[in-house]
């Protein structure tokens, strides 16, 4: 699994027009599964994700966890992770999970989440979405739950 994180002062999804999932300060999290991920991913993901301290405390050091600061998590499914563009011009979604796996593992993801304590916001899987934020600092991390 690939997670792309970003510290935000806010953040919101929209599917046809209408929010689906918004939160304020905490992180947007871009999740990408890919064959192979199983559901030790998706728990060790959500734990490290949660406990990363990328929040600065009042020294101005990253210090800080999501839940030491009150912050929220707006979860987004994210197919494109997967692609590999190492080829040609187009990208090749070759290493991506099936939906139904991907959609499950996405789900167990946001369920390990929501059991850690934090507040879960999310789009819709497979859903055309437009995704809104103001990413703070700016702060961007890409985590990998294995070696590849």
């Amino acid at each position: 699994m690939k997670a792309v994180i970003q510290r935000v002062t806010e953040a919101r999804v929209e599917v046809d027009g209408a929010t689906v999932g918004a939160i304020g300060r905490g992180m947007l999290v871009l999740l990408g599964v890919e064959k192979g991920d199983g559901e030790r991913d998706a728990a060790w993901l959500a734990e490290k994700i949660v406990g990363l301290r990328f929040f600065e405390d009042a020294g101005g050091k990253m210090n800080l966890a999501l839940q030491e600061v009150g912050g929220a998590m707006l979860a987004v499914s994210q197919f494109t992770l997967a692609g590999n563009c190492s080829k040609g011009r187009r990208p090749s979604f070759d290493t991506a999970a099936p939906p139904d796996e991907a959609n499950r593992l996405y789900e167990l993801f946001v369920a390990k989440v929501k059991g850690l304590g934090v507040p879960v916001a999310t789009g819709i899987f497979q859903a055309e979405m437009r995704v809104h934020l103001v990413n703070d600092g700016p702060v961007t991390f890409i985590i990998e739950s294995r070696e590849k």
